[in-house]
């Protein structure tokens, strides 16, 4: 089986066993950014660590963490919304309770 490495998943994590850098096809053949010198790849291989490939992984999580903190802040929200309507309603029905036993003992 002869699988490719990839950037995420390197085939090697040895900087000179991996292919250099090369310059995009869409950069026009003079452009400004230099081409890589191999001291430069090779020192920029070796910061591609697991902690910095699984930093977007971390951010992913910590941004969804924060979503459903979020969203279950709103959920009491609404609940504690509903809980004082349906006490305000509670406090109408006592009145008119109320109301009706005034009336029927005056009378």
């Amino acid at each position: 089986m002869n699988i490719r490495g990839t950037i995420d998943r390197p085939l090697t994590h040895d900087p000179k066993k991996q292919a250099p850098m090369k310059p995009f096809t869409s950069e026009p053949a003079g452009s400004a950014t230099p081409d890589f010198t191999s001291t430069g790849a090779n020192d920029s291989r070796q910061n591609r660590t697991r902690e910095m490939q699984l930093i977007p992984e971390a951010l992913a999580r910590a941004h969804m963490h924060e979503r459903l903190h979020q969203a279950e802040q709103e959920r009491r929200a609404m609940r504690l919304v509903t809980a004082r309507r349906m006490q305000r309603r509670a406090e109408r029905a006592s009145m008119r309770a109320r109301r009706a036993l005034a009336m029927a003992v005056m009378q």
